[in-house]
C-alpha cells in the first residue's frame, strides 16, 4: 500500500514539476509519475546531506517539487530541448 501511495504522490509532484516547467516532454503518465517519485528522492538526498532532515523526516510537498523541476531542468539541458515560447 505504500508503494502505491508514492506513486500517486509521485504523479502529483511530477504534474506539478511540469506545470512550474512548461514545455514539450513526452513520455505520458508514467513518466510524469517516475519524475516526480525520483524529484523526491533528489530532494531527500540533498536535504539529509545538507543537515535539513533528520534521519527519519523525509523531504516535503515543496522540496519534492523542486528536485523534480531540477531533474526537468537536467533533462532537458542534457536532451537539447527548449521550452515552449
Amino acid at each position: 500500500m505504500h508503494l502505491l501511495w508514492a506513486l500517486i504522490i509521485g504523479l502529483v509532484i511530477g504534474a506539478l514539476a511540469k506545470l512550474v516547467m512548461p514545455g514539450k516532454d513526452g513520455g505520458g503518465i508514467l513518466i510524469t509519475m517516475l519524475l516526480g517519485v525520483a524529484g523526491s528522492i533528489v530532494a531527500n538526498l540533498v536535504g539529509h546531506a545538507a543537515g535539513w532532515y533528520q534521519a527519519e523526516e523525509g523531504a516535503g510537498l515543496i522540496a519534492s517539487v523542486v528536485g523534480a523541476v531540477l531533474l526537468l531542468g537536467i533533462y532537458r539541458a542534457a536532451s537539447g530541448r527548449k521550452a515552449l515560447p
